[in-house]
This record gives structure tokens, sequence and C-alpha cells, in this order.
């Protein structure tokens, strides 16, 4: 098969994260500012789809070069081999962005790469009419920084935090990727409890039982790249689905609990858990954050709490954290992760994080405030 050059794109802040999966599926990578470097072929390019937790998209990469004018921008991306990915009836929109580039216009930028690719696919496929584009949908990139050009084509369609469960969400909900990085930076066993003080529609807590079941969480949905006949052999989408589902461990027993002090995001969180499947394996319940009270040890809080953005609300959100830390700083067997816009986090906790992580949630700059536990054997 061929290989392809590969890059898995990911929120400021998780790359490294993204790195790592990678890894741990056996890849060589080199991580980036907004993604990670690798090297695959079509089977890596449904595989990492599938398993990749914390990315956005994968994406192969066709080209890059330096190009200051239009005629350098047509001329280098026609002389890329186009037709080894592109067959005669591809649908191919560009999509384009530039930063701090002399080719500063977008919609000509995207205009010109479009007609050079066009003018590459005329000449070999012996067109002379227009190209129909009545085909499969493979979407195209190109993005310019400091002059630099990089040409992809996604692989992915919808990004891959979609994956298919959430049926329902509350107000800003957290990213189905950025809630499985919070559960992989919380370094949590599945043999260990653990809570979401503040679940919402229960995104954390399905992240986590996903995790704790090795499911990979990609397996439910389908990728653009599976239209691909010219490139994806007939099966083997299917094939790398069910080498993915054997590798799941259904039978591994979890504690997991979310809690949320309105009835009805319980019921939201429950309602996306019998989407996942994972009815079982997550005990949802409406509870306030100063009610919850437990017994078991070497447990590991993950919370998304309201930032009070908003003046008003403010106080109520600082009366919240003050409450979390009257709760769980005496429970020191524990480890607390907390996500957070507010800055002034650990004077309103009572407490200074072991450490703190610099995160985006979209585009908002968060932190993640980090209280290790120490564990009792």
């Amino acid at each position: 098969m061929q290989e392809y050059q590969l890059i898995a794109t990911a929120a400021s802040g998780i790359e490294a994260l993204v790195g790592k999966e990678l890894r741990n599926l056996g890849y060589d990578t080199r991580v980036e500012n907004g993604r990670v470097r690798y090297i695959g072929t079509i089977k890596d390019i449904l595989n990492t789809n599938i398993w990749l937790r914390t990315a956005d998209r994968v994406k192969i990469i066709v080209g890059e070069f330096e190009a200051k004018t239009f005629e350098e921008l047509f001329d280098r991306t026609e002389a890329l081999p186009w037709e080894s990915l592109l067959p005669v009836d591809a649908q191919f929109p560009v999509e384009g962005k530039s930063h701090h580039s002399q080719l500063h216009n977008v919609p000509s930028v995207q205009a010109i790469v479009k007609k050079a690719i066009v003018r590459r696919l005329s000449d070999v496929y012996h067109r002379r009419t227009r190209l129909p584009e009545t085909g499969a949908l493979y979407p195209l990139e190109v993005a310019i920084n400091k002059d630099h050009v990089m040409l992809t084509l996604d692989t992915t369609g919808d990004s891959l935090f979609k994956r298919g469960y959430r049926k329902a969400k509350g107000g800003a909900p957290l990213k189905e990727n950025m809630a499985a990085a919070l559960v992989m930076l919380a370094h949590w066993f599945p043999d260990n409890p653990f809570v979401d003080p503040v679940c919402g529609s229960g995104t954390i807590p399905i992240e986590a039982a996903l995790y704790g079941h090795n499911i990979a969480p990609g397996i439910n949905r389908s990728f653009v790249c599976e239209q691909w006949t010219n490139l994806v052999p007939d099966g083997l989408a299917d094939d790398v689905r069910n080498e993915a589902d054997s590798k799941a461990d259904y039978d591994v027993e979890l504690d997991i609990h979310g809690y949320d002090i309105d009835q009805n995001m319980i019921d939201i969180a429950q309602e996306n858990c019998r989407a996942a499947g994972l009815t079982h394996d997550i005990t949802f319940k409406q509870l306030a954050v100063k009610d919850w009270h437990t017994d078991k040890i070497n447990g590991v809080i993950v919370a998304n709490p309201p930032y009070g953005e908003r003046l008003s609300d403010k106080e109520t959100v600082h009366e919240l954290y003050r409450q979390m830390g009257k709760l769980y700083r005496p429970m020191t067997t524990w480890s607390k992760y907390i996500l957070t816009a507010d800055l002034e986090f650990e004077k309103y906790y009572g407490a200074s994080a072991t450490k703190k992580r610099k995160l985006y949630n979209g585009a908002l700059r968060t932190d993640l405030f980090q209280y290790w536990g120490k564990k009792k054997r």
C-alpha cells in the first residue's frame, strides 16, 4: 500500500496528547503547533480516524512549498500529482487560510489553487470540457503561514469530536475530544473511582467510559474517505472496525459517576449515555456539589464547572468553587482536575494547584487546575 505524509490536527495545548496517542498506536511522530505529523497507508488513515480520542482531523499532505506570488502558487500546485488522489469525477472544494504571508487574500488563494488542480486533472484525464465533479467528496485545504504553503486532503469529514452519541446537549457543552483530553490528563486508571460533579450533558463521564473499556471513539461513525473507491479497497473499513472492536474490553467493571444540580441535564446525559451504549457503566444522578460525599479512596474528579462569564453569575460560581475546595481539600487520596476560564479559581478554592495547564475550549483560553492526590496502597 502507498504511504502518505499525514497530519492529525489538534486544538492548541493538546498536540502532545495526540502525539502520545499516535505513538501508542505504533507511529513515529513529530509534534508541531496545532498538528502532529506521521506517515501511513490508507489502512493507517482509517485506523487513526477510528482510534484518535483527542485529535480534530486526519489529513493527507499533498504538497508543501514556499510561494510569495500567485504565479508561484499556481505553478507549484499544478506540479503536484493530483491524479494519484482525485479521480476524474471528484468533487474537490478548496478551503483556505493565510497568516503573515504575502498571499493574504484567501478567496484569491482558493481560486488559484482550484484553477491549478483543474488544469492538472484536465491534462491528465484529457478533458476539454469542465470536470464533472459529480463523484465522491475530496475536501481540500490550502494553508499559508509565513509564505509556506501546505496543501492537504481531509480524510475525516465531520470533525473527530463528533462521535455520534451526543443526541442532546445543554448550554456551552465541552467537545468530546476535549473531554477525552481531560480524562487522559487525569492519569485515571479504570479500576479507580471517577467522578464528574458538574457533568452537564455527560460528555466527560462518557469519554471516561469509552477510555476505560478501550472502545475506539470513532467506531460508530463514518469518515469521508470511506467513499473514495479509487483509494480505499472494498471491505477495508469494515476490517479496520472489526479489528478495533476486538481490542475493546467490555467486561471491565467501571466506577463512574456524573452529577449535576439540574435534573434536565441529568436526563440529557442519560440519553447520550444510552446512545453510546454505556448505560450500565455510568451512574448519573441529580445532586448539588455540596451534597456529595464518599468513603471511597484513590479516585479522580474531573470537572468543567461554569466559568461565570456574565457578571450576574460570578458570585454564584465563586461560591461553587468555595464549596469544591471545602469538600475536596480533605480528600487527600483523590486527584482533582478542574477546567475553568476563571484564572482566580485557586483563590476561591482555597489552595494552590499542584500544576496548571493552559488549554483552549474552542477559542476560549482556560486553565486546567490540577490537584494531585497521594494514593493509599
